[in-house]
């Protein structure tokens, strides 16, 4: 093994050969990485998490891997039992250069934070939700008519709303018999493209929510809008955390062509910041989770690929 090694720092693209024993922290300094640090170094901020990425970077020459770095030691286990780092990150003033290194440095851990802000454009904009509120009064079961919780919420829909084979998905099913029981037999629906139930509250309930996602691929935004009056409630950006594995789409792709079970490592990454970023939004509007009942997301065709899961390769 070489005396020294090659480290690559994420997302600003910096890189210098450091000598073994290195810490990713003064490495980062010495090149001038955006790396957080109040403590000095001494494992008790916190504030200098990275992520070390595993896998062979055909753009930069070299092989990456969690190995490639010294395993941790006493100060950072003692950090990790305050306060648990999430999976896959190191203290970078603990963690040691042993071999060729792609660092990715995340948002949380930059002194000079990017902050992303995707405006939803005001325009006037024709409300048609695919998603619609009914409220209903059911029947209560009879002795003389047996008839089934689902059977009777079907009649009333018929009845008062003039909806007719409607089905229901199992997260309604599941959530029937209470709604019903605790709204004494009077309920609220909601209908997704007027064939299926999706979602049910006992009385009435006139909140509904959907989240717009704009998966780019150097950022992703998020605009929560009510449905009933289509006001964006909430806006929210952040990067995606697929730059780690290349700047443009090409070099995405090519990542996954090099990379055996490389487009399900970019899968899983944007997924993870689409979760945080609709927690995000949720949160900052005063919106309970189960009132969001519609997403829609858009981008370019590896995008789409890539947060689906299937192979942008074709």
């Amino acid at each position: 093994m070489a005396d020294d090694a090659l480290v690559v720092f994420t997302p600003s693209g910096r890189r210098g050969r450091f000598p073994r024993g290195t810490n990713l922290l003064q490495a980062a300094r010495t090149l001038g990485v955006d790396l957080d640090s109040v403590c000095g170094g001494r494992a008790i901020c916190g504030r200098c998490q990275v992520e070390i990425a595993d896998g062979a970077f055909a753009k930069h020459g070299i092989r990456s891997s969690a190995g490639h770095v010294t395993p941790a030691g006493a100060a950072e286990l003692r950090y990790g039992a305050r306060k648990p780092l999430q999976a896959g990150r190191r203290l970078g003033c603990q963690a040691c250069i042993e071999a060729d290194l792609v660092v990715d440095v995340p948002a949380d851990s930059q002194v000079h934070r990017q902050v992303v802000r995707k405006r939803a454009e005001v325009r006037d904009i024709a409300l048609d939700p695919v998603v619609r509120l009914h409220y209903v009064e059911v029947e209560p079961p009879r002795l003389e008519r047996p008839e089934g919780d689902l059977q009777r919420l079907c009649r009333a829909l018929r009845e008062q709303w003039s909806l007719d084979r409607i089905g229901a998905d199992l997260r309604t099913i599941q959530c029937l018999q209470a709604a019903l029981r605790d709204g004494g037999y009077k309920v609220t629906v909601a209908v997704h493209e007027g064939r299926r139930m999706i979602a049910i509250w006992p009385g009435f309930h006139d909140r509904a929510f959907g989240i717009a996602i704009d998966v780019g691929s150097t950022t992703i935004a998020a605009h929560l809008a009510d449905l009933q009056t289509g006001e964006v409630l909430a806006s929210g950006g952040t990067m995606n955390p697929q730059i780690r594995f290349g700047e443009d789409l090409m070099s995405r792709v090519s990542y996954v062509m090099m990379n055996p079970g490389g487009d399900r490592e970019m899968t899983r990454a944007v997924r993870v910041a689409i979760d945080a970023l609709i927690t995000q939004v949720v949160q900052d509007a005063g919106v309970a989770g189960e009132e969001v009942l519609e997403l829609t997301l858009v981008g370019n065709p590896i995008m789409h690929h890539l947060v689906l899961g299937i192979d942008p390769t074709e």
